[in-house]
């Protein structure tokens, strides 16, 4: 498996671990490049991973005290166990019990995504975390008043003079620090994983077999390589909720071509992160495939995948094919990130 080591173009910050002589090195991680996956999108240049960035991303992904109510955490709606989704909640949660609209996404090899959030809004993982953190709905915490936190916060202050010595507590190191977290959240060893990669333990049955072979010829033109998507917007043909009428993509492009397009979802640990869709209207991913086989709505910006030149629409599956696929899904299932210490709460 090929490392990629980025190393700090600053020279490495040393300083204090308390108020003793003890020093340090903030030293550079490695970011995992899998033998499997495409290269990484993202921009290493001006936010190389250490290990003082990535333990202060951390505590700031955890950090209650981040949003208005004191409570609310990136990791109160992305939780390890269901691959940093909200795993069982249709939609997101957020202060003073709010609801939003959208099923919030798996937070998961974000540093090979070219895009952010269901309709794309951003595409810099940067500056990705804003949305959630000033959004009325979900953390509506206030700029200013994070950064008075973190100043008066003695353990956020040691922690900013170690990930950034120059520059010390800035929302613009706040959001490197959980970008440096988030791109080492990589989910390759799953089943599929190391049956891709030739590795022990990737034999898969003639079940799942079966259903890779299916999915490759129903489903891998959206959900390609082994990241499981094209990073693409498509109209999947859900009948419109006339009660929010998220009209998707085109929220952000005022393009009506994008009326209803929302980003393709990787299915990696897809058994994990149901309710499915952008809205999270199916609990199973038996309900999914049906949908697909059966229910599919016409509209003018339906994926021409879906429209076929007999009339019908959707992807024709028997039942004996819909459940080899699922068992095929079932091998993206990676329980090593889903409890690497690493990553959870410290």
């Amino acid at each position: 498996m090929k490392l990629h080591y980025f190393l700090a173009l600053l020279p490495l910050a040393f300083a204090s671990c308390n108020n003793d002589s003890e020093s340090y090195t903030n030293k550079p991680l490695a970011v995992r490049q899998p033998a499997n996956f495409p290269a990484m999108t993202y921009d290493f240049t001006n936010n190389p991973v250490t290990e003082k960035g990535f333990e202060l991303g951390r505590k700031l992904f955890y950090d209650g005290k981040l949003s208005s109510d004191g409570l609310v955490s990136c990791a109160f709606c992305h939780e390890q166990a269901g691959a940093f989704t909200h795993h069982g909640h249709t939609v997101s949660h957020g202060v003073d019990n709010r609801e939003g609209t959208r099923n919030a996404p798996a937070v998961q090899n974000m540093a090979f995504l070219s895009s952010y959030m269901w309709d794309g809004v951003t595409t810099h993982l940067d500056l990705q975390p804003l949305i959630p953190l000033t959004s009325e709905i979900e953390m509506h915490g206030d700029l200013n008043a994070i950064l008075a936190m973190m100043k008066g916060d003695a353990g956020y202050k040691k922690m900013f003079a170690d990930a950034f010595p120059e520059t010390g507590i800035t929302t613009e190191n706040m959001l490197k620090a959980m970008s440096q977290f988030m791109v080492m959240m990589i989910s390759d060893q799953s089943k599929f994983d190391k049956y891709r990669r030739g590795e022990a333990g990737g034999t898969l049955t003639a079940t799942e077999a079966q259903g890779f072979a299916l999915f490759n010829q129903k489903c891998a033109s959206c959900h390609a390589t082994d990241l499981q998507t094209d990073g693409s917007f498509r109209n999947n043909g859900l009948p419109i909720n006339p009660q929010i009428n998220d009209v998707g993509r085109y929220k952000v492009t005022q393009n009506a071509a994008d009326y209803y397009k929302f980003r393709v979802p990787s299915l990696r640990n897809i058994a994990l992160t149901g309710p499915y869709m952008h809205d999270g209207r199916f609990g199973t991913l038996e309900s999914v495939l049906n949908f697909y086989t059966n229910g599919v709505y016409d509209s003018p910006t339906l994926d021409p995948l879906l429209r076929h030149t007999d009339g019908t629409r959707g992807i024709p599956l028997t039942a004996d094919e819909k459940t080899a696929i699922i068992t095929f899904l079932n091998t993206l299932t990676d329980t090593e990130f889903t409890t690497n210490p690493s990553f959870s709460e410290q």
